[in-house]
């Protein structure tokens, strides 16, 4: 069911983006002048369409991953010499220009537009809480410590982890000391602390900023209850079933999720007796845990199961909300911010501070917009908003066949006063393909090794 689900949300989300980003060239097309042939949503064979006005057909093709816009372009076949005034080739440069950059925009402003929704509807959140400090770590020797709430990370305010997270990854590469403020409950004053790293998190992969500097979240006490259980993983086939409490494992008793956890960890492959509680019966069941193998090549168990959410305390609990004008300022600063990160990340992967193998490609995003899905909305909202982002930066990127390159192209004919010649533009087409080709494969593989 949830590959399912999976494969829905993916398709939700790859063709509203996709959808929204060719809207972009086909609107800005049809005010400059350019007659648009086709306005299809998905490849492949039309499963429907309709001719509207202005002879442009719109169509909703059989392959929902993609979509296209074709204009009137002698370059493409023959055109009628009365409508070669419509012609995308007999526009101005400066045209062409606004509508290649048009896709790109227009999921920029989906983003903008995602942010808004969710600033204006408000987000909750926990508060950043440390809950331990690792002995030795980079955190315990800055002076963190348990029960401190971090505000601040390099200098700018944080409300959440995923904040702290985001501050964090930013600094890859970094070395010297990543600067937090924090305070204690009940009080308004800060304390600054600096934490020492070297080499931040290169090499890392995935990064793990949080373990990297010793810090462990604050959590409120989890009962050891499952809230689900994935379809044939060791919890299902050992017949456990969501709403089941541990009560014991081998007759040792289980006092809280995280004791449970430890003891799966440590039993890759073990059979264990479990002692469970199910509407109100005590069980005894068998369960073997799966083995997986850690970074530092030692296996531990896995089960294919999750705990059941827990009750925060209201003081912990943090709502981001805005009026709609002050949300305006606040979605485009996020854009930026979002912006900024991915193509800081991409000049990192360029130079090997960031491993390339963090390339994502359609299984992962499949994974994460159904796991957003299934979370809620916002989640699903704030993972579509950022997933517009990398859409509209990957196709600015100066490689020909991406709107990037062809902005790239039109910039150089402006400046020179002619176009660049149809050779250099053919040779320039297939080393672009060669890039976006190898580029998809290599996240293909990771995605796969992902899975493996």
């Amino acid at each position: 069911m949830s590959v399912i689900q999976n494969v829905l949300a993916v398709i939700v989300v790859l063709g509203l983006l996709i959808t929204f980003h060719e809207f972009g060239h086909f609107w800005v097309a049809r005010r400059c002048g350019v007659k648009v042939l086709r306005f299809s949503v998905g490849f492949g064979k039309p499963l429907w369409s309709r001719i509207d006005r202005h002879g442009t057909e719109f169509a909703v093709a059989a392959i929902p991953l993609g979509g296209y816009v074709k204009m009137l372009d002698e370059r493409e076949g023959p055109v009628d010499p009365g409508e070669a005034h419509l012609a995308f080739n007999h526009k101005s440069v400066w045209a062409r220009i606004a509508i290649v950059a048009a896709g790109p925009l227009a999921n920029f402003l989906l983003a903008i537009v995602a942010y808004w929704l969710l600033f204006v509807i408000g987000i909750t959140t926990v508060a950043p809480v440390v809950g331990n400090v690792a002995p030795d770590s980079p955190a315990a020797r800055g002076g963190l410590s348990s029960g401190q709430e971090i505000v601040a990370v390099q200098g700018e305010s944080v409300q959440s982890w995923e904040d702290i997270n985001l501050k964090l990854v930013a600094a890859i590469g970094d070395s010297g000391a990543i600067s937090m403020m924090s305070r204690t409950e009940g009080t308004t004053a800060t304390r600054e602390h600096q934490l020492p790293v070297e080499d931040w998190l290169v090499g890392q992969d995935p990064p793990r900023p949080l373990a990297t500097l010793g810090l462990t979240p604050w959590r409120p006490s989890m009962p050891a209850v499952l809230g689900q259980v994935l379809d044939g993983e060791a919890a299902a086939s050992a017949g456990l079933q969501a709403g089941d409490r541990i009560l014991a494992v081998e007759g040792t008793p289980i006092d809280g999720w995280m004791t449970f956890v430890e003891q799966v960890r440590a039993s890759p492959g073990e059979s264990l007796t479990l002692d469970i509680e199910r509407s109100g019966t005590r069980q005894t069941l068998t369960l073997t845990p799966g083995s997986t193998t850690r970074d530092d090549g030692q296996a531990i168990g896995y089960i294919g199961a999750g705990v059941a959410s827990a009750e925060w305390p209201a003081k912990y609990q943090r709502e981001i909300h805005y009026g709609p004008l002050e949300a305006i300022g606040q979605s485009l600063n996020k854009t930026a911010e979002m912006s900024a990160l991915t193509l800081d990340a991409m000049r990192k992967m360029l130079v090997g501070l960031i491993s390339p193998s963090n390339l994502s490609g359609p299984i992962t995003i499949a994974r994460i917009a159904g796991e957003t899905a299934r979370t809620g909305l916002e989640s699903f909202i704030g993972f579509m908003a950022y997933l517009s982002i990398s859409l509209g930066i990957l196709n600015l990127l100066p490689i020909p066949v991406l709107d990037g390159g062809h902005l790239v192209y039109y910039l150089i004919e402006a400046v020179r006063g002619r176009p660049v010649s149809e050779q250099v533009q053919a040779v320039g087409f297939k080393i672009g393909l060669a890039l976006v080709g190898s580029l998809m494969l290599m996240a293909m593989y990771f995605d796969l090794m992902r899975l493996w």
